[in-house]
């Protein structure tokens, strides 16, 4: 772990270094959504949910626009909440991230659970980011299966 000017405990991410506004607020801290335009309680999975916005943003010009946060999905009659889901021009659901803490080990678990979500969401390509390590995959709708990709995906403008 490294501590950041922010002064509190973090792992190093493998992400480009981001600007973001950050408060205390009753001893809590808070950071600043610029999706959302909200101020969100800073957990781990907030501190990795926020980079991964400002990289598919900033870095790899995926529109603002078209980002869903933490909404509820109906999966089997239980109630589960997706991270980050980018839809396409058209609307339809392009990119879905689920985000861990930096201490969670990516695994064949985690990579089930964001398949689940996607059972009902149906986005082509999905992701897993602990902050350190990320995983992409691509799903294969010819043989229903999914395939890791190197990459993120190329958003077509």
């Amino acid at each position: 772990m490294v501590e950041d000017r922010y002064g509190f405990m973090q792992f190093a991410l493998n992400f480009p270094e981001f600007e973001f506004k950050i408060q205390e607020t009753d001893g809590k801290l808070s950071i600043f959504d610029s999706l959302r335009k909200k101020y969100l309680i800073l957990t781990p999975e907030e501190w990795v949910r926020q980079h991964m916005i400002s990289f598919l943003v900033q870095y790899r010009n995926y529109p603002k626009g078209l980002f869903s946060l933490e909404k509820e999905v109906m999966y089997n009659s239980l109630q589960k909440r997706f991270d980050i889901l980018v839809l396409d021009r058209v609307g339809n659901p392009f990119l879905l991230i689920e985000c861990k803490a930096p201490e969670v080990k990516l695994s064949k678990k985690t990579v089930e659970q964001v398949a689940v979500y996607n059972k009902t969401i149906g986005a082509a390509f999905m992701g897993i980011s602990n902050g350190r390590q990320h995983l992409f995959l691509k799903y294969n709708f010819e043989v229903n299966n999914y395939e890791q990709i190197s990459d993120l995906p190329q958003f077509q403008p």
